[in-house]
């Protein structure tokens, strides 16, 4: 009798649906910077779009786009401190001896 073991941090009802094998794809450190980048910027060109409409007085509510702004200023905050940790670790492995 075969005894499969179970992964203790995985609940027992997805352990049974996995699939045996996964086809997972990976597109790849630089693509998925780039597809964040664009989500970033995706959100920055809605809030100056929803800041807009509101000046011009197009606006309907302006708690969507407070949210917009928000969201806008939540992502850029983000990918800042994304970078700053990026550097930080090349930094850090620029001075390590060889």
């Amino acid at each position: 009798m075969k005894v499969q073991g179970s992964n203790p941090f995985i609940p027992l009802q997805w352990q049974k649906t996995q699939p045996e094998t996964q086809d997972i794809q990976t597109d790849g450190f630089a693509a998925t910077f780039k597809n964040a980048l664009s989500e970033v910027n995706k959100l920055q060109i809605q809030a100056d779009d929803a800041a807009k409409n509101l000046a011009m007085g197009q606006a309907e509510d302006i708690h969507q786009v407070m949210i917009a702004v928000e969201q806008a200023k939540l992502a850029m905050q983000l990918t800042v401190q994304v970078r700053n940790k990026v550097v930080e670790a090349y930094q850090e492995i620029s001075r390590m001896q060889i």
